[in-house]
């Protein structure tokens, strides 16, 4: 049976969600972060060579890394139906948001949760302060031409951000003041009974962070 291994308060929070909105069998195996540095426990650093979240087994398979995981559960056991198809008009766009998610939008947010966790101040470091606000306004721009981010549907594209602006946020980063469009996304997100039902197994008796 495909295992979901959920580190409380992480990225594998989506792995959840798509195994919701798939309507899959899996099972959820939760594992709360330390204490005393709010890291992952030992037992779940010992799952992957990398020791991070998310991270999913099926069979013998162990596989980590949020784009991998969701790529192949949605090949695997979701018929592709939360990805365009290439001769789809939405293709490219999927494919970039799906992208970008993670490697310009997260990355840019972990850098700067990293500058302010060593005392600094992200907003006086122009590179980091310049790409964040591109950021924002790029994906404000898409979310007021555009429901999701590939289009009309909902796709891994949403899987894959909705994280990063929602319970990411509860390690400090700033609020979304200002950026009604992605509020507005927010909102449809959460109104989803497969993300509520995620969120309730993933982090119970937390409120989801889309305000």
């Amino acid at each position: 049976m495909l295992v979901v291994h959920h580190l409380g308060l992480s990225q594998s929070e989506r792995i959840v969600w798509l195994c919701e909105e798939l309507g899959l069998e899996y099972e959820l195996k939760r594992y709360d972060r330390r204490a005393d540095n709010r890291l992952a426990p030992d037992s779940y650093k010992a799952l992957h060579p990398m020791g991070i979240a998310p991270v999913i087994s099926d069979g013998d398979l162990v596989l980590g890394e949020s784009a991998a995981i969701c790529d192949y559960i949605n090949a695997r056991y979701g018929g592709g139906r939360l990805s365009p198809r290439p001769d789809d008009a939405d293709f490219a766009d999927y494919l970039f948001w799906f992208h970008w998610s993670n490697a310009t939008y997260m990355a840019t947010k972990m850098i700067a949760m990293g500058i302010a966790f060593s005392g600094g101040d992200a907003a006086k470091v122009p590179f980091v302060a310049e790409r964040a606000q591109r950021s924002e306004e790029l994906l404000e721009r898409r979310l007021g031409e555009a429901p999701f981010l590939a289009g009309e549907r909902l796709s891994l594209a949403d899987i894959m951000m909705v994280y990063s602006l929602t319970t990411s946020r509860a390690f400090g980063a700033a609020p979304l003041t200002g950026l009604d469009n992605t509020q507005a996304y927010l909102r449809r997100i959460a109104d989803r009974p497969a993300y509520q039902q995620a969120m309730a197994k993933a982090e119970p008796g937390m409120r989801p962070m889309i305000d």
